[in-house]
This record gives structure tokens, sequence and C-alpha cells, in this order.
């Protein structure tokens, strides 16, 4: 299920506060952050995003 294009226009990663990018790679949901020094990878589960930095992983 594919975030709102509104909700991911207000999102921002919750480290380094740069805006986040929607990405789904096999099959699993997630927001990249697009900050060149961050880079963390979120997960989306049941279509709402953890936005915590210790369920983040780097990509």
């Amino acid at each position: 299920m594919p975030l709102e294009a509104g909700l991911l226009e207000i999102l921002a990663c919750p480290a380094c506060h740069a805006p986040l990018n929607d990405r789904t790679s096999d099959e699993i949901p997630e927001l990249l952050c697009t900050g060149t020094d961050c880079g963390l990878a979120y997960p989306v589960r049941d279509g709402i995003p953890v936005l915590l930095t210790d369920e983040a992983r780097r990509p």
C-alpha cells in the first residue's frame, strides 16, 4: 500500500531532518532518507511509517 503524496511531503528523517523517499524493494516497503550523511531506511508496517532510528537500517 503506497503512502499518500501529501504525507510524504511532510515526513522527514528523525535523525537528520532530510526528506524521505518511498521505496519498495523485494516487496518490503520502506522510506529512504535523502540526506547524504544519513541514508537510513525506515520500515513501513501495515501502511504506517515506523520513524524510529532504532528500527531503521543502513542500506
